[in-house]
């Protein structure tokens, strides 16, 4: 049973039946939910963000001429720079980008 249907249930129970009382918990549920998708949506451009710049930085490194770099090691750090991306991104505040992705899109929302 989700917060909705609780909330709905209680209200109906104790005989304090109101459509508009249902319908502002149900908007309220439903505002968490949609601050919750827009968040997740906002890190996970950050994590797109932070591993483009973390692919780039890597890049701009010059090759060792003692190891040479095989496919093998080029998967690897390409999934490890992803990783790595995903962790920051998911963090208190990660670098910051998904923060003032959501707040400028909850103003316009």
């Amino acid at each position: 049973m989700n917060i909705i249907d609780s909330s709905a249930n209680m209200l109906i129970n104790t005989n304090t039946y109101d459509e508009n009382k249902i319908k502002q918990i149900t908007e309220k549920a439903n505002n968490k939910e949609n601050d919750k998708a827009l968040m997740k949506a906002c890190q996970d451009f950050e994590a797109i963000f932070t591993h483009m710049l973390l692919k780039s930085m890597r890049s701009t490194i010059p090759e060792s001429e003692l190891i040479e770099k095989g496919t093998a090691t080029e998967i690897f750090e390409d999934m490890y720079d992803q990783e790595l991306a995903n962790h920051l991104s998911k963090g208190t505040n990660g670098i910051g980008i998904a923060q003032m992705l959501y707040n400028q899109m909850k103003r316009n929302y």
